[in-house]
């Protein structure tokens, strides 16, 4: 996960979201946990919001439409961060909206979601808390470790440790961000400016770029030796101004 901007709704998908919220706060409260899922499964409505909420969230997705949760896998499904069956009135509510891929949503997820003893989310929102105040990743073993309790709870609905796929793949995600740093400072040396760009482009549009922002989040760490022991050539290059400006402005 990577800290994401929250963009606007286009005003028409914006206006019809806050129609469906009032028709469903007119609704007694008992009725209104299957009011919100009738309206939500209802044909007409789903075309008149889904496109522009589908469009909103891939804009703001890591990479090309990423899920916001694993970063891996393509972006399919409007998730409800508070599950509707639990918070029915935030169903429509553009700031209960996030990009998951299925498997998330529908395997991982579900309508899990659960809370601190005051009451407060465990889940992270990426679009409100930056991820990496709560999960590093462990180099090069590409599994995470949590911070806190909402990194544990994270780790833990989402699977991001024990999924294979999603481990194996930071490992391939790791060595190609070192080989991308190291192209960039290739290129920047050889005054290549337009490669060295497409460099910093491509690597963020890369699947599970939450590695490449781990990289140089760890990077600054005042044990940074030890967690890139093994690794002072990138550790170098990574902690390089004009390298970390570069790509960090594009983060």
């Amino acid at each position: 996960m990577i800290r994401l901007v929250r963009t606007d709704l286009p005003p028409d998908t914006a206006a019809d979201l806050k129609t469906y919220t009032q028709q469903i706060e007119l609704t007694a409260e008992s009725g209104r946990k299957a009011k919100a899922a009738e309206l939500w499964a209802h044909t007409t409505v789903r075309r008149r919001v889904r496109d522009g909420l589908l469009a909103t969230l891939a804009d703001m997705a890591p990479g090309h439409q990423r899920c916001m949760y694993c970063g891996d896998s393509q972006g399919t499904d409007i998730d409800h961060f508070e599950p509707k069956s639990l918070a029915p009135t935030r169903t429509f509510e553009w700031l209960n909206h996030l990009l998951a891929c299925a498997y998330c949503n529908s395997n991982q997820k579900r309508s899990r979601f659960p809370r601190a003893e005051d009451g407060s989310p465990l889940l992270l929102d990426p679009t409100l808390e930056d991820p990496l105040a709560h999960l590093r990743l462990v180099l090069p073993l590409c599994t995470y470790k949590a911070l806190t309790p909402q990194g544990e709870a994270c780790i833990d609905v989402f699977g991001l440790n024990s999924r294979g796929v999603l481990v194996d793949g930071r490992r391939t995600a790791y060595e190609t961000a070192k080989q991308s740093i190291e192209l960039w400072r290739i290129a920047t040396d050889r005054g290549q400016g337009d490669k060295a760009a497409k460099v910093v482009r491509v690597a963020w549009d890369r699947p599970l770029a939450d590695v490449l922002a781990g990289m140089f989040h760890q990077s600054g760490h005042p044990a940074a030796e030890l967690l890139f022991s093994g690794e002072e050539e990138t550790l170098g290059l990574l902690r390089d101004q004009e390298l970390r400006q570069a790509f960090l402005s594009r983060a």
